[in-house]
């Protein structure tokens, strides 16, 4: 019975640290995405003021 709770402490313990990194790796992924937007310019395309009086 002792094996059987070792088992089940090293699965759980696997389990919980798969959900950290996974977890941890989302936090990455939107941090990126958020600094990338901050810092990239807007483009023609998207700024009202850019566009010509005619297609106001």
């Amino acid at each position: 019975m002792n094996r059987r709770k070792l088992a089940t402490a090293v699965l759980s313990t696997l389990l919980y640290a798969q959900g950290l990194l996974g977890f941890a790796g989302l936090a990455t992924v939107l941090m990126k995405e958020h600094a990338h937007a901050a810092t990239a310019p807007m483009s023609a395309a998207s700024a009202p003021a850019a566009l010509p009086a005619a297609t106001r």
